[in-house]
């Protein structure tokens, strides 16, 4: 897959790059595995913005895929690779022997009429899911359980893959793409592969009005305010006197948030040092 560029006969079209999308073969969704989604605009039950800079953007529906990959023992055939508007990574349509239809992410080297299994006896293979137990270390994995049954959590974005490092008891050691090195329980399922849409990282926008039809409303600086609607305000030019820091006073832009949690004593290395 590939990008796309345009000759710029207007001034966004010099920048803007877009996604071939080759790899997809069918254009409308599974209509028996959607559902609508509801949008908030960023704001809670109270009507309050908890979420700034969001509204607007295209209608979406919600393509339900399945993350806990629990349909153990049957196999599936891939009917169809398709986009999914609410995700980076493609996503894959598959039919099961038993005639059901799901959907899960698609990742590299998985084409249209191959075969996917999961569970334990599943080969090393791209898309075939298994738990940690079962794959061998140095495998890239993605779709990754926090704790055994709950679904796949981790490395679920375009490109996403993890590393398993190695396995000791009933503990195994992966390397998160952040760089992070975590332990995982060896009941825990992975699936096995890289994500797809390697070249999603490198699209630009172009204009503005492309981030509009995500969603994204514009963001104004904080240093162009006037001092009653923020800290960084005011002032004759640009003054850059005080620390980072929210609309209500609040440290940011690098100011550690992260609380202690039960989950600290399983993380070997930070993905910041």
């Amino acid at each position: 897959m590939a990008l796309k560029t345009f000759r710029p006969y207007t001034p966004s079209r010099r920048f803007l790059t877009m996604l071939d999308k080759s790899e997809i073969t069918k254009q409308e969704p599974e209509k028996s595995l959607v559902e609508p989604k509801k949008r908030t605009g960023g704001r809670n039950a109270h009507g309050e913005i908890t979420s700034w800079h969001r509204g607007g953007g295209h209608q979406k529906n919600y393509r339900l895929i399945d993350f806990r990959r629990e349909k153990t023992g049957i196999p599936a055939k891939v009917a169809a690779i398709e986009y999914d508007p609410n995700r980076s990574a493609r996503i894959v349509l598959l039919h099961y022997a038993d005639g059901e239809k799901r959907y899960i992410l698609h990742p590299v080297g998985l084409e249209v009429g191959m075969t996917v299994q999961n569970g334990a006896a599943a080969d090393i293979l791209p898309g075939n899911a298994l738990p940690i137990r079962n794959i061998p270390p140095g495998t890239m994995v993605h779709n990754l359980e926090l704790s055994p049954g709950k679904g796949g959590q981790l490395v679920r974005s375009a490109g996403g893959a993890a590393q398993l490092l190695s396995k000791e008891g009933d503990i195994a050691l992966i390397k998160l793409p952040s760089g992070e090195t975590r332990k995982f329980s060896l009941d825990c399922m992975a699936t096995v592969g890289q994500l797809g849409n390697l070249d999603h990282e490198n699209v630009t926008y172009g204009k503005a009005g492309r981030t509009r039809w995500h969603g994204r409303r514009p963001t104004n600086r904080g240093v162009a305010m006037n001092p009653v609607d923020h800290p960084h305000g005011g002032g004759e030019g640009r003054v850059k006197g005080n620390h980072p820091q929210t609309p209500w006073g609040f440290p940011t832009l690098g100011a550690k948030t992260r609380k202690r949690k039960p989950s600290d004593r399983l993380i070997v290395q930070r993905r910041k040092p």
